[in-house]
């Protein structure tokens, strides 16, 4: 919340069109079936098939997830044979998923306030 007594830099303000983008990846890490593909993927690289186990959905569920979170550069795919197998895109997804982890475990259940509403 900003109050009157408050200064800051607009220059400091995330541009709009980097606000978006953002907000198109950070919708990449808003289904819990990507979640749970993302946290596979950060121990091997698996395929579709493997994903699906992996995870407990179906393949076309899978492949589209995968699908969307290529477009979003959460992971890429390398062709194996008949398979491609998935791995996170690089090492900063792995630290977005940790820092993700990391606020998530820091809340206590249920919060409806910010630390700075306290």
């Amino acid at each position: 919340m900003v109050t009157q007594d408050m200064h800051f830099d607009a220059a400091t303000i995330l541009p709009s069109s980097a606000a978006v983008r953002l907000a198109e990846v950070m919708h990449g890490l808003s289904s819990p079936v990507r979640l749970r593909i993302l946290t596979a993927l950060r121990q091997s690289s698996l395929t579709v098939t493997q994903l699906c186990e992996a995870v407990g959905a179906g393949q076309t569920a899978v492949s589209n997830h995968l699908r969307l979170m290529r477009e979003l550069g959460l992971v890429s795919g390398n062709r194996d044979g008949r398979n491609v197998r998935y791995d996170l895109y690089d090492d900063h997804v792995m630290a977005l998923l940790d820092g993700v982890l990391g606020h998530v475990a820091y809340l206590p259940t249920g919060v409806e306030t910010s630390p700075q509403d306290k």
